[in-house]
C-alpha cells in the first residue's frame, strides 16, 4: 500500500532538501559523479516510499546469515524490536551518499531497541569491512552475495528491487515500510519513528 496523502505531504517536504544537498554532502568521487548525473550504466530506485498498514502486513521474514565479521545474525534475535535492513554495496554511489544518514539514525534509535543491519549484495567481507571503516558505520552488515539468504527471505514480499533499498520491519518482523533508492534521513526518521510508536 502506498503512503497516505497526508504522509506523502509530510515526506515530500524533506525530499527537496535531499535534492539540494545531494552534490554537497560528500567529497567521495563516486558520490560526486552520481550527484552530477555523470555516472554511466547505473540503475537505482527513485526514492519511492511504500508504507504498509499493520492490518495489511504479511508474515514475518526470517533469516539467519553471517556478518562481514564472521558472526551469525538472525532476524528472530530482535523479536519485539524494529529492524531496519539496508541493501547496499561499496561502489554504489547513492549507497555512499546515504551512509552517514543511516549511521546517524542507527545511533538515534539504538536506545529504543531499533537494530540497523546492512545487507551487502555484491562485495566480499573485506570490502564490506573497509566500507564500514571508511564511513564509520557501527551497525553490522551481512554478506549476502553467495547465498542471498536475506534477499530470499523477502521473496514474495516488498523486497529490495533496487540498490540501495531500505526496509523497515515492525516488532513482529513484518515489512512495514520500504524506500527504493537513496534514502533521505528525515523520511527514514519518520518511517522508523512511526513503526517504533506502534509498539507503545
Amino acid at each position: 500500500m502506498r503512503a497516505t496523502p497526508s504522509r506523502l505531504v509530510r515526506l515530500a517536504i524533506v525530499v527537496g532538501v535531499a535534492a539540494t544537498a545531494l552534490t554537497g554532502c560528500s567529497k567521495d568521487t563516486l558520490a560526486q559523479q552520481y550527484g552530477d548525473g555523470t555516472t554511466k550504466n547505473y540503475v537505482s530506485g527513485d526514492g519511492t516510499v511504500t508504507e504498509i498498514k499493520p492490518a495489511d502486513r504479511t508474515k514475518p521474514i526470517e533469516f539467519t546469515s553471517t556478518t562481514d565479521q564472521g558472526k551469525s545474525i538472525s532476524r528472530s534475535t530482535y523479536e519485539g524490536k524494529v529492524v531496519v535492513l539496508n541493501f547496499w554495496y561499496a561502489s554504489c554511489p547513492p549507497c555512499r551518499i546515504e551512509a552517514p544518514a543511516l549511521e546517524t539514525l542507527s545511533k538515534k534509535y539504538a536506545s529504543q531497541g531499533v537494530q540497523f543491519i546492512g545487507v551487502n549484495v555484491r562485495d566480499e567481507a573485506d570490502t564490506s569491512r573497509a566500507f564500514a571503516r571508511s564511513f564509520k558505520i557501527s551497525y553490522p552488515s551481512v554478506v549476502d552475495t553467495a547465498d542471498a539468504k536475506v534477499q530470499l527471505a523477502l521473496a514474495g514480499q516488498r523486497g529490495p528491487n533496487a540498490t540501495p533499498t531500505t526496509i523497515v520491519l515492525d516488532q513482529k518482523g513484518r515489512v512495514a515500510a520500504r524506500v527504493l533508492g537513496e534514502v533521505n534521513e528525515n523520511v527514514l526518521d519518520t518511517l522508523v519513528g512511526d513503526t517504533v510508536a506502534e509498539g507503545k
